[in-house]
């Protein structure tokens, strides 16, 4: 049982990723189709929020097992989905999300930052290499009610 528990506790936090949809845009006679994909991401440190990103997946022989790179581009918003809560003060900028899409070396990365002046969470997801990243990125920004101050570390 202690190996059950730690292996749960060890599972990446792509698990936490909610396939929403997809769209084909790209025929492939063999292998599965290039598409554009959406998952939802419920943010680990604000209850009641949650991010929706698109990104495209390459698909053919290479994509069905797993050799392909994906593009860099992709798009996100977040939403409020229910009441906004802080279990604990939020750092002023964390990264909520991590995947792996290219066999080892790129990852798509979702951020939080906090604009206290505001009062609202700025989310911003980008795409890196284990040498370059790049410059493509995209933002949204979700205000909340001033009754309700974001705590910041």
């Amino acid at each position: 049982m202690r190996f059950s528990l730690g292996f749960v506790l060890l599972l990446p936090l792509a698990c936490l990723a909610e396939p929403i949809g997809e769209v084909d845009t790209v025929f492939k006679l063999i292998g599965p189709d290039h598409k554009i994909v959406v998952d939802a991401y419920d943010d680990p440190g604000v209850a009641g929020v949650t991010c929706y990103v698109s990104r495209a997946k390459t698909g053919g022989i290479k994509g069905a097992v797993g050799l392909a790179e994906d593009r860099s581009e992709a798009s996100i918003d977040c939403r409020q989905t229910g009441p906004i809560s802080f279990p604990k003060p939020l750092p002023r900028q964390e990264e909520m999300f991590s995947e792996r899409i290219s066999l080892i070396f790129k990852r798509l990365r979702v951020v939080r930052m906090v604009d206290s002046r505001r009062n609202t969470l700025v989310y911003m997801t980008y795409s890196d290499r284990l040498i370059e990243g790049s410059p493509q990125n995209s933002v949204t920004a979700l205000p909340v009610d001033a009754k309700q101050r974001i705590p910041v570390k």
